[in-house]
């Protein structure tokens, strides 16, 4: 075996490792999240009536999407688990983020609501309607 296939089998175990690490931490301690792990990319486009921001998401379930408005500041939290067929695979590569996810984006000053949001090809979609 060479060394770079040594490397990448030593991470493909960790990767392995850290994944029933952080399962059996939320079964045992009966926590649904815990610390972000990453942090999705985003595009924010303003209009005279709206901000419209486009966060990217991945494989995550608009039932795993929380998004709060406070204080001037939109958070997007939720989890974007690996995919259940993949549990017992050999992992040769880990480049797309997967666990809890946190985004907080400050918005520009001005009121706003939340007056829509939906999935669109792996990206939330998230209207603010100004006031």
């Amino acid at each position: 075996m060479s060394e770079r296939q040594l490397e990448a089998l030593m991470w493909a175990q960790a990767c392995a490792a850290m994944e029933r690490a952080e399962r059996l931490h939320r079964q045992f301690f009966h926590r649904r999240h815990t610390a972000p792990n990453w942090e999705a990319p985003c595009d924010i486009f303003e209009t005279e009536a709206a901000l419209t921001i486009v966060i990217a998401l991945p494989g995550v379930e608009v039932d795993q999407i929380k998004v709060v408005m406070s204080a001037g500041v939109l958070v997007v939290t939720g989890e974007r688990p690996l995919p259940s067929e993949m549990a017992n695979a050999r992992i040769h590569r880990l480049e797309i983020p997967h666990g809890h996810f946190e985004r907080r984006i400050e918005l520009p000053p001005a009121r706003f609501e939340i007056s829509g949001r939906h999935l669109a090809n792996g990206c939330l979609m998230v209207q603010l309607h100004k006031l």
